[in-house]
């Protein structure tokens, strides 16, 4: 398959997928946060294996000391995605918030509202975190997500990505 058909499918999957992320409701969208969280604590030991592959891969291609840090699970680092997903989960949830609304002399009433934008794509560097965090401000906003992390993390973002599925599902 060539990586412009990969591409599309995958628009069209992430397509599909923003109809039900945007409709579903707070509730549903703070238990999937809270349940990601669940499978990344249960998952800890097969993410750490993960991250390794990816730190010995980088060693072998002799990438600085920084990149090498940005890349590495450490137990702290953990506990802040956890923590910071619940934190999203305790959010106001912003989708559907009006504001700004005026009423007109007709009696027509007009504002803003916060509405999911559908899908968002997601370029980062190589720092594993940042696919727990981009993903869960995109559930808590409604809004479906395509991430693409450097390669350095493949690894890490696979078994990452395997968590966020899990706890969805």
């Amino acid at each position: 398959m060539y990586l412009s058909e990969y591409m599309q499918q995958l628009g069209k999957a992430a397509r599909e997928a923003s109809a039900s992320v945007c409709r579903a409701s707070t509730e549903l969208k703070n238990a999937g946060l809270k349940a990601i969280g669940d499978e990344i604590v249960a998952q800890r030991i097969h993410l750490m294996t993960a991250n390794e592959r990816d730190l010995t891969r980088g060693r072998d291609n002799k990438l600085s000391e920084p990149m090498l840090d940005r890349l590495t699970f450490s137990a702290a680092g953990f506990d802040k995605m956890v923590e910071g997903l619940h934190q999203v989960a305790s959010l106001e949830d912003p989708v559907g918030e009006i504001s700004d609304m005026i009423y007109r002399p007709n009696g027509l009433q007009i504002g803003r509202m916060r509405v999911p934008l559908g899908v968002i794509g997601i370029i980062y560097e190589s720092r594993p975190n940042v696919t727990v965090d981009a993903a869960s401000l995109c559930l808590k906003s409604g809004n479906a997500a395509v991430l693409r992390g450097g390669s350095e993390a493949i690894y890490s973002y696979r078994a990452l990505a395997n968590c966020i599925e899990n706890g969805l599902s």
